[in-house]
């Protein structure tokens, strides 16, 4: 964290600043949809991980991967097709399931890295179309069409194991001259996506799988541009990704940003990006794969991304008969029902303009209607205490409801300054993640970089989220599996500030957490706000065991309580600690807590 001295800005009164502003209209349909089905099925799909008895070569276990790993050679690779049950599969169902559970787009690995090809293609002979009478992309696109789903094409241009030119990463050994390369780029790419983009009707969107840029690779800027200005030429509404090689910085003609698999956002942005993501851990199905995200996970992730402008793409990897992992189409289902009830808050939503971790209990989305705003506050964990702070809204709702409940029933609040208490039933209305809506007649200001008031009615003061402090910190992550928190280390005089919004005067405990490693007691620490000072004698915290039977020593960090503060008002308060080490002390400082 670099040095801050921010100037605390009072009120922000804007139109809905959380939205995104860089997305054009090709890709509105995928800003306003959200939440996606990505499909990994193809030749892999018979192997389920494992050839002749041997596991995947590589500890990622990706299935899909299996024909470079274990060094399968390409006729070899093709017995695998006698694994499939063509009288079973049909992709209608697995559209189906994308429309039951709430998913709005389909996309399907057209082609993935073993360059062969779902559907009858005149540009290779390494396709279903030689195979067998099935042209899967075709069924599927007429399946997305019956069930109002956009349909998405998968397709890896960079890498392709079966043409002689394409790119595999054994080719670091012997090189590839640019023309060769271009060669297959010409004579495959090219024309294979000129079919996809031709004979399967609307195709909402391309999705690459280079997850580097270009300049690292053998393919050139100039072949992406071909390739790009040919889905622009056939189809200009089908949107595309960054992983075509071409970063939304170099070419914001690029449609959205791809984080990397199973990444989750952790910042807001203005224009859409996408988590592309597995229930399990494969893409492609592995018969030994357990890693089975709970519901809750996922719904979480799916929230989490839209409240920072994001969408979130969750895979299915059929069996070789079609058949969907229970684990996965069961969690999938009970997601489409949670978004049966709450799907409002999900669907067209935005992020909001408070930072995305203000709060303990959850996630804001928000939405416009008109004049009139919406904000809905996730909550992952109903609390004991039935009622639930938001902070930093200085606006008074216009009412406050359960999502959930049609009737749209209102919750009783108090709003004082920067705070709302929302008064709770004593039961969440849903056992993953529960919605309250509250409403506003028109945009909702906000006042920033104020510490929210927890679950519990405390404020957690760390260096996270202060407002400024005299000197540059010296930030230290969590370490040794999280027995060592994160901490700054203080060697020199500082003073950090926050500022908290008091809705009930009164007293307030507060408590210190730091450790301390020298055996004097000389250094001391000031905790102040207006004409109240308590001053604390910095104590040694020793060493402990962060892990038992391990021979895990570590500093301690104690927590000492060294007094009580009075607000007495309502209102806005600036909390300051300064820290007075004495020469060569060092303080590792990680949190002040009042409550």
């Amino acid at each position: 964290m670099k040095y801050l001295n921010l100037t605390f800005v009072l009120l922000i009164i804007s139109t809905l600043t959380g939205a995104q502003k860089l997305t054009n209209e090709r890709a509105q349909w995928f800003t306003d949809s959200r939440f996606g089905m990505f499909i990994h099925w193809g030749i892999y799909s018979g192997a389920e991980g494992f050839w002749k008895g041997e596991k995947l070569r590589n500890d990622n276990d990706y299935a899909e991967w299996i024909m470079y790993r274990n060094r399968i050679e390409k006729e070899e690779y093709l017995t695998l097709l006698d694994r499939f049950d063509w009288d079973e599969i049909d992709p209608e169902e697995w559209a189906i399931l994308a429309k039951k559970s709430g998913m709005k787009y389909v996309t399907i690995t057209a082609k993935h890295h073993d360059g062969f090809g779902l559907w009858n293609s005149q540009a290779s002979d390494f396709d279903l179309g030689n195979y067998t009478n099935r042209d899967i992309i075709k069924e599927l696109s007429e399946a997305c069409q019956k069930h109002g789903l956009k349909l998405g094409l998968y397709y890896s241009h960079w890498i392709d194991w079966e043409h002689e030119f394409g790119w595999d990463h054994t080719k670091e050994l012997s090189g590839i001259t640019a023309e060769d390369y271009d060669q297959y780029w010409q004579e495959k790419v090219i024309p294979q996506v000129r079919e996809l983009l031709t004979n399967y009707g609307e195709i909402g969107m391309f999705w690459f799988d280079m997850w580097i840029n270009h300049s690292k690779t053998v393919v050139t800027k100039a072949q992406l541009l071909q390739l790009k200005n040919l889905i622009r030429e056939l189809q200009p509404k089908c949107i595309v990704n960054s992983r075509l090689g071409l970063s939304i910085e170099e070419d914001p003609d690029v449609d959205f940003k791809t984080l990397g698999d199973n990444q989750l956002g952790n910042k807001k942005e203005n224009f859409p990006w996408q988590s592309p993501a597995t229930v399990a851990h494969s893409w492609g199905f592995h018969k030994s794969d357990t890693e089975w995200k709970s519901t809750s996970t996922l719904l979480k992730s799916l929230i989490g991304n839209v409240s920072l402008n994001g969408n979130f793409m969750l895979n299915i990897g059929p069996r070789a008969n079609g058949e969907v992992p229970y684990e996965i189409s069961q969690r999938m289902l009970e997601m489409g029902k949670w978004l049966d009830v709450n799907g409002e808050s999900i669907y067209g939503a935005e992020a909001f303009d408070l930072h995305k971790d203000l709060h303990d209990w959850g996630k804001i989305t928000a939405k416009k209607e008109g004049r009139k705003t919406k904000l809905y506050l996730h909550v992952y964990t109903w609390p004991l205490e039935k009622t639930l702070p938001l902070t930093g809204v200085t606006s008074t709702p216009s009412g406050i409801y359960l999502l959930a409940d049609k009737q749209k029933s209102l919750l009783q609040f108090s709003h004082s300054g920067a705070y709302t208490e929302i008064q709770l039933p004593d039961m969440a209305p849903d056992p993953y993640v529960s919605v309250i809506v509250v409403e506003y007649p028109d945009y909702p200001k906000i006042i920033e970089n104020l510490v929210a008031k927890t679950v519990s009615g405390g404020f957690s003061l760390t260096p996270g989220n202060i407002i400024s402090s005299t000197q540059e910190l010296n930030p230290e992550n969590k370490s040794r599996r999280g027995t060592v928190p994160e901490h700054t280390i203080i060697d020199a005089p500082n003073r950090f500030t926050w500022k908290i919004y008091i809705d009930s005067p009164g007293k307030k405990q507060v408590d210190v957490s730091y450790s301390f490693q020298q055996e004097n007691n000389n250094s001391k620490l000031h905790v102040k706000t207006r004409n109240s000072t308590l001053t604390h004698e910095i104590q040694p915290t020793g060493k402990t065991i962060g892990e038992p039977n391990s021979n895990w020593i570590i500093d301690n960090f104690k927590s000492s309580r060294i007094g009580t503060i009075n607000f007495p008002e309502k209102g806005y308060y600036e909390i300051e600690l300064q820290v007075n080490p004495v020469e060569k002390d060092e303080i590792k400082f990680q949190w002040v807590w009042l409550e």
